[in-house]
């Protein structure tokens, strides 16, 4: 990516001046920001997660978004336009506003991009909502790409949330899958030095991005993501969604179809299931919810996984079923004995806690934030992509109700301590920092 549209980097020596000037009181500048702007370039949080880019942090911008506006903060999302037909500015109904920012062609794959970010960033700074904004805060290293922008030429406050960092994700490739290009691993390490805050979800990345990016102490906030508690909850008719699904035992699978989720796995899981099972004549069943995504996904779309469960004599216990709105995902979670998430990477595992908040065990890898997401009493963690170590793990919470009902009321009061409402006030307390010291550092440079 040519760096068109470079800005000043922070950093660098200054001469010693004899005698320091008093320093601005950084209180007298911290106030609440009045307008934040939210960036989310190559996906928008109006999309259903699960498909093609949309996912994790489609969820997360919209939660934060809606979040900040019931706090009486006003909000503007700012993502590319993917359609003629799209309107430039759509209200949602919680009042968050969504901009369509022209910015290349309508259709770009994923990985080319990066060529259009100058343009989304000259279209972002053209924008009549810029100027009054109090903080930017970007979301994935695109998005910080134009946000560190955004603040070499503008001064607005640049907080940064990565969701996936390309050095976690290349050391933990699924076969079939693309390493993250050397573009990207540059692009974030100058978003790190640039960025005046930056939220990660849990310790392992704070840690990620001091240790390999040389992010300072000071500059990571540990944040954790949350789950909407009103849509993912115990309560709902389970036996309903079941029988819907056709009884049995029930293992779910919910994401984009890409080898770093892993649904050739819960696939081969579900084949393996039958060695650790009883012979009772009860079937056990697949469902997976998602649609096709990122690089390699040719290797793991519906008919490749169907193709596979043919092989292992299981298609006929397989269900692959397009990604869907939140409640009825939720119904989902709530149908299934377990859901299973033997992901490469993940920096959180909202699914996870979507699961646990409907009252339902989770297996999944020992990876990233899935060790935070699953509660210790509510799933297992495998240490491996095997199936039989996935069907091992699960066989107990499918063949035993009373410790499978045990784990799902594990996994209710460990989800209720992650809400949207505390990720949003602790998003909030570091705008409010990092715009204080933006002013105190204006301040001393005008003194």
């Amino acid at each position: 990516m040519a760096d068109a549209c470079n800005g000043i980097r922070r950093g660098g020596s200054s001469c010693a001046a004899v005698v320091d000037p008093p320093r601005p009181s950084r209180a007298r500048h911290r106030q609440t920001p009045r307008k934040v702007g939210l960036l989310s370039v190559h996906t928008t949080p109006l999309a259903q997660p699960g498909t093609g880019d949309s996912g994790g942090m489609n969820v997360a911008v919209a939660a934060l978004a809606r979040q900040l506006v019931a706090r009486g903060v006003e909000v503007d999302v700012y993502t590319r336009a993917t359609a003629d037909d799209l309107p430039p500015t759509v209200e949602t109904s919680d009042g968050v506003r969504v901009h369509h920012l022209h910015a290349g062609p309508l259709t770009v794959d994923k990985s080319d991009l990066a060529s259009h970010l100058c343009a989304f960033y000259l279209a972002l700074a053209a924008h009549p909502t810029v100027d009054d904004l109090d903080v930017v805060h970007a979301h994935y290293w695109m998005s910080g790409w134009v946000g560190r922008k955004l603040r070499a030429r503008r001064g607005i406050p640049f907080v940064q949330t990565f969701h996936t960092l390309a050095r976690a994700k290349n050391d933990a490739l699924a076969p079939g899958d693309t390493p993250e290009s050397p573009l990207r691993l540059a692009a974030e390490e100058r978003i790190v030095a640039d960025a005046d805050a930056i939220l990660a979800p849990t310790p392992e990345e704070a840690t990620l991005l001091r240790r390999s990016y040389g992010a300072s102490p000071s500059q990571v906030h540990v944040a954790p993501l949350g789950v909407d508690l009103d849509i993912f909850g115990p309560d709902g008719d389970r036996h309903r969604g079941r029988q819907a699904l056709g009884g049995g035992r029930i293992v779910l699978f919910a994401g984009r179809l890409q080898p770093l989720k892993g649904p050739d796995v819960a696939v081969r899981t579900l084949a393996a299931l039958d060695r650790h099972l009883p012979d009772d004549g009860l079937p056990t069943r697949l469902v997976i919810v998602g649609g096709p995504s990122g690089s390699g996904f040719g290797t793991v779309d519906a008919p490749r996984l169907q193709a596979l469960a043919a092989e292992l004599g299981v298609a006929d216990r397989v269900a692959v079923l397009a990604p869907r709105p939140q409640a009825e995902l939720a119904a989902l979670y709530r149908a299934a004995d377990a859901v299973v998430m033997p992901s490469r990477s993940e920096s959180f595992g909202l699914v996870a806690l979507e699961a646990q908040a409907c009252g339902t065990p989770v297996v999944a890898a020992d990876v990233g934030g899935l060790r935070a997401a699953v509660g210790p009493a509510s799933g297992t963690l495998v240490s491996s992509y095997e199936a039989d170590e996935y069907a091992a793990a699960l066989a107990p919470f499918l063949a035993d109700p009373a410790h499978g009902a045990a784990a799902g009321a594990a996994g209710v009061e460990h989800a209720r301590k992650f809400s949207w409402d505390r990720a949003a006030d602790a998003a909030l307390d570091v705008y409010t920092t990092a715009a204080a010291d933006t002013a105190l550092a204006q301040t001393s440079r005008g003194a």
